[in-house]
């Protein structure tokens, strides 16, 4: 099981990272629609895990 810590350090790399993927998706779409839709898998791939993780913390803090 993780401390706080570290799951609000976790929370924060994958909201980075989501973010950074669905930006960067967008542009590849432009020139590239099959990579950017990989892009965008990897993005909503990324946002689940993010979303679990804030409900592991709500349920760490409630204890």
């Amino acid at each position: 099981m993780k401390t706080i810590e570290q799951l609000t350090t976790r929370i924060k790399e994958l909201g980075k990272q989501a973010a950074d993927l669905s930006r960067l998706a967008v542009e590849t779409s432009k020139s590239d629609r099959q990579q950017g839709k990989i892009l965008m898998l990897q993005a909503k791939e990324a946002s689940k895990r993010y979303q679990t993780l804030i409900q592991e913390l709500k349920r760490q803090r409630s204890v």
